[in-house]
């Protein structure tokens, strides 16, 4: 009987498997006290760090194109858009196999991985600029292979959220996020500083530079991360969530955000060099849109908690709206300071409209349902699906650029159909979240206040 009683009152464990955990409960306030927020905290940390290598290797040829020309390479516009669009094309696509991989392989085996594969685009990176003889197609290889580091972000988020309690998901997840989006502002900083050691610029320092940091990433999640049994993929609620249209509505509307600050991070810096040759100079700064994007994202998620996810989604694309106006302006009157300021308007946007997509979706499968714990499986996996078609947004954003930069060598008809589709978002979020009286026999979700 008193063994019984003692056994009871032990306090929680995770039962471990070497560097599997059998015993996971982190709704479990004690289990979380004593034992979950220390595991969960040194996973997250790593995890963000392997994350921001992701980011860093996968917009590595967003500022690496700009400094292509200097040393011997001369790749057309539609050449150097290309580079461009291939990484952004295969990141998308590899986040969904991605998000399923956790499961299969296990958080810390899977991060190991994952961060190992970067090594690969590093590596060739440094090969094709060794050589200005080197084909445009080994390029394209190479952008291709950088969409390894767009994929991380899918299972780095998956693993993430199966080791906190869902009160305490949003910070870690919004941590993890921008931690990972970061990457992008920091490659843009570092590299057009580490190619100019030494004389003349080395573009080989630019893919050397970070495979000891992913070197010490895989090594740091394969000795000092965690794999949870526990952590399986629901799959009935991917079922459901691919026949609930609002999964859709939120993926479009994602595209709208997300894609802003990916397809406008990936394209600025060669923005700046062809459609203001005399500040080329200025490419050394292109890394303040990727960073203002990623730090205004949080503030998206508490401005949505204040006032409403659907009404901080729509004034942000009425933002983009205007802004868009802005660059359109800079470009017909030739003013680079409102073409820059325009621009990193933008990217603030695009940031707190990411927060605040994210902000909307569960908000909207709660409202749809009575089941608490089914709402929040289903708004789980609209995350992950949302996040893969988001980032499709970047190869339209870049596509629609080298368009019209071949087609008219002027920017204006891209600007003029990102207009367009920004006024689309703004309709598609007005109906589907804000419209109470117009058309009331197809009623839509306002009265929740998502």
């Amino acid at each position: 009987m008193s063994t019984v009683v003692e056994t009871e009152s032990v306090t929680p464990q995770a039962k471990r498997r070497g560097r599997w955990i059998d015993n996971w409960e982190p709704e479990d306030p004690s289990f979380w006290e004593t034992t979950g927020k220390k595991v969960a905290r040194k996973n997250l940390i790593f995890s963000i760090l392997a994350e921001n290598l992701g980011f860093t290797v996968w917009s590595l040829m967003s500022i690496v194109v700009v400094s292509l020309g200097s040393v011997g390479f001369s790749f057309s516009v539609g050449q150097t858009f290309w580079l461009l669009i291939v990484p952004n094309l295969v990141g998308a696509v590899l986040r969904i196999p991605y998000t399923f991989a956790v499961p299969k392989f296990g958080g810390r085996a899977w991060t190991t991985i994952s961060a190992a594969l970067l090594l690969i685009p590093c590596t060739m990176l440094a090969i094709a600029v060794a050589d200005p003889s080197t084909p445009y197609w080994f390029f394209l290889l190479t952008s291709a292979a950088m969409g390894f580091g767009g994929g991380n972000f899918s299972s780095s988020m998956a693993n993430i959220s199966f080791f906190y309690p869902e009160g305490k998901k949003g910070l870690a997840l919004g941590l993890n996020a921008a931690g990972g989006n970061l990457g992008v502002a920091m490659v843009q900083l570092v590299v057009p500083i580490i190619i100019s050691l030494g004389t003349g610029i080395n573009l080989a320092y630019a893919a050397l530079f970070w495979m000891p940091f992913v070197v010490i990433a895989s090594a740091c999640a394969w000795f000092l991360m965690d794999s949870l049994t526990q952590a399986k993929p629901d799959g009935s609620s991917y079922k459901k969530a691919m026949s609930n249209k609002h999964t859709w509505v939120m993926s479009f509307l994602y595209i709208g955000t997300f894609g802003s600050f990916i397809g406008f991070s990936f394209a600025f810096p060669s923005l700046i060099k062809l459609s203001f040759v005399e500040y080329k100079s200025f490419v050394a700064l292109a890394f303040l849109g990727a960073l203002i994007g990623s730090v205004s994202r949080p503030f998206g998620g508490w401005l949505s908690d204040r006032f409403g996810g659907a009404r901080i989604t729509m004034a942000v694309f009425l933002g983009l709206a205007v802004g868009t106006v802005g660059l359109l302006i800079s470009i017909e009157t030739r003013s680079f300071a409102l073409f820059f300021s325009a621009f990193i308007a933008l990217f603030v946007l695009a940031g707190v409209g990411n927060g605040s997509t994210y902000r909307m979706i569960p908000a909207i499968f709660a409202a749809q349902s009575d089941d608490v714990r089914s709402a929040k499986r289903q708004a789980a996996a609209v995350v992950g699906i949302a996040g893969a078609i988001g980032a499709f947004g970047g190869v339209l954003v870049n596509l629609v650029f080298k368009f019209s930069l071949e087609g008219s060598k002027t920017l204006a008809p891209a600007l003029t159909a990102f207009l367009v589709f920004y006024g689309l978002c703004m309709a598609t979020t007005w109906w589907f979240y804000m419209r109470r009286r117009v058309f009331a026999r197809r009623p839509s979700l306002a009265y929740a206040g998502v």
